[in-house]
């Protein structure tokens, strides 16, 4: 699909699948088009050329049904500062069509759940971004979404605040096998979720993919660290440079670091330093991720 603004192409023939039940990390530089995309994804915009499909429905044609079906949290919250947490949410229910003992019984779990119980009854206005973000997640979870659209939802959080809200994103796509589209700048916390993730750039798709597998494109050996107890000796040193499934040697204070085809080279690895006089304390594997494939892409984008 294809968005034109006046400024120029937003989104320039976006094509590709989330399977149910995914996590998908919606990455890109501020203007890659990524707001856009949620907003086309999500029916408030349609595309100048092309078109989606949200569980099995055209946006463009039946965005009222897509929205019935699918929870946006965006970057602002969203939330009536003249209300309370408690009656924002009340008038969310209403509009969801969950009424009486069903939608107190939502509202009361899902303020639990993002620890804001205690300040139910105060208004918005007073809360902090975190809380405001709190609100915002369990206002869009209301109505028991089988997708949820997330921009930028960690925006203006302190660490342990992004780190709190990513933990209960995590949970609500595990616990109920929930399709979500998260557009984010945080790479840590969205590697720690994501099963796919799309680099876009100036509204087109850079790459899209499993990170693992974008990973073992671009890296086909695997980094691992010995625990050798201190620097490698020359004779070990010697004996890793020495080794046909070694590609690569860096020795630290306390080991080394090598990089092998993949993690069936380990044990005979370790079983040479151990014959060459050495000693192999631990070994662990250090795998690239989503936010060293986010990097590589950025770099191969400039190239």
């Amino acid at each position: 699909m294809t968005r034109f603004f006046p400024s120029g192409v937003a989104v320039d023939d976006l094509s590709f699948d989330v399977p149910r039940g995914s996590v998908l990390a919606l990455l890109g530089n501020n203007g890659a088009g990524k707001t856009t995309t949620i907003r086309l994804l999500n029916g408030v915009l349609r595309p100048d050329s092309g078109s989606c499909r949200v569980l099995g429905l055209d946006p463009a044609i039946h965005g009222t049904d897509v929205r019935r079906r699918t929870g946006v949290v965006t970057e602002n919250a969203g939330l009536d500062d003249r209300l309370t947490a408690l009656e924002n949410l009340e008038s969310t229910a209403r509009l969801r069509g969950l009424r009486g003992k069903t939608a107190r019984a939502r509202i009361d779990d899902l303020l639990e759940r993002f620890d804001m119980s205690r300040q139910a009854g105060q208004l918005c206005q007073g809360f902090s971004t975190g809380q405001r973000r709190r609100v915002a997640l369990a206002r869009a979870l209301l109505h028991d979404p089988e997708v949820l659209f997330l921009d930028e939802p960690t925006s203006g959080l302190d660490p342990a605040g992004a780190r709190a809200v990513m933990e209960l994103i995590d949970h609500s796509a595990r616990e109920r096998g929930r399709t979500i589209v998260l557009c984010t700048h945080f790479l840590g916390e969205a590697g720690t979720s994501a099963d796919l993730m799309a680099v876009m750039h100036h509204g087109r798709l850079a790459a899209f993919g499993r990170p693992e597998e974008l990973a073992a494109a671009r890296w086909p050996f695997l980094d691992v660290y010995l625990d050798l107890g201190g620097p490698p000796t020359p004779e070990v040193e010697a004996t890793l440079r020495g080794l046909v499934t070694v590609r690569a040697v860096r020795p630290v204070a306390d080991g080394a670091l090598v990089s092998v085809p993949g993690r069936d080279a380990i044990p005979s690895v370790v079983a040479d330093v151990v014959a060459s006089g050495g000693r192999v304390y631990g070994t662990r594997s250090l795998p690239k991720g989503l936010e060293d494939v986010y990097f590589a892409v950025q770099q191969e984008i400039a190239a």
